[in-house]
């Protein structure tokens, strides 16, 4: 049997360059005319871990449980289409080739250095070595990364550059909303629109409105909580 294991750090990222990679290794197939749709080929089995970290090991992890529970046996294959789609750093990574001696099954990855090795789960020193290098070589750019990162934080913090994550709706724009249309609080009424009323207030029956229909038009005001 052939498994394969696909999996995406957060609920936006798209599982869909994993699949393509899997599809020109023939173990999916497209569904013309689905986005993103693509079914398992003949004899494999998929699972699949959306929005899950990969600080969560990976014999940890929801679809990787199923793997263990009920599809793996003696001379089946695992396959990811990445390493650090399945694991991040040696000792993760060991614990799976653990794992997969332990029960006869083959482990390989698609692409990048490792892809042109038979099985990944083989006890030989050649194979133990290249692992170890390679993912030591990764988590040290993932380390220096973070490194860099923090140092240019705080070298912005201390000269008040920083401001964290830039607001999704312009100032500007947003004052101006505020100052002509309905306030962008959530803790505000929820403002009708002018357009569909014809004057500020909140959405009522036509009844209610009627019955006001003498009250002067005014615009809402600024929220004074989130001022």
């Amino acid at each position: 049997m052939r498994i394969v294991y696909s999996r995406s750090s957060t609920a936006t990222q798209s599982l869909l360059r994993q699949r393509r990679i899997l599809t020109e290794a023939g173990l999916l197939v497209r569904t013309e005319g689905v986005a993103e749709g693509f079914h398992p080929a003949e004899g494999v089995l998929l699972f699949e871990d959306p929005a899950t970290t990969s600080k969560t090991p990976a014999l940890e992890r929801p679809a990787f449980g199923r793997i263990a529970a009920a599809a793996a046996h003696p001379g089946d294959t695992l396959t990811v289409s990445e390493l650090f789609r399945l694991c991040r750093d040696l000792i993760d990574i060991h614990a799976v080739r653990d794992w997969c001696r332990a029960r006869g099954v083959v482990l390989r990855v698609l692409s990048g250095p490792l892809s042109n090795f038979h099985n990944l789960a083989a006890n030989d020193a050649t194979t133990a070595l290249i692992i170890n290098v390679i993912t030591a070589v990764g988590q040290f750019q993932r380390d220096l990364q973070n490194e860099l990162t923090a140092e240019g934080i705080a070298a912005a913090e201390a000269e008040g550059r920083y401001r964290g994550r830039p607001p999704a709706l312009a100032v500007a724009v947003g004052r101006s909303v505020v100052g002509h249309g309905p306030a962008l609080c959530r803790r505000s009424p929820a403002w009708s629109s002018p357009a569909s009323s014809g004057r500020w207030g909140s959405a009522r029956p036509s009844s209610a409105r009627t019955a006001s229909s003498t009250r002067p038009a005014t615009p809402p005001t600024r929220c004074t909580s989130c001022a």
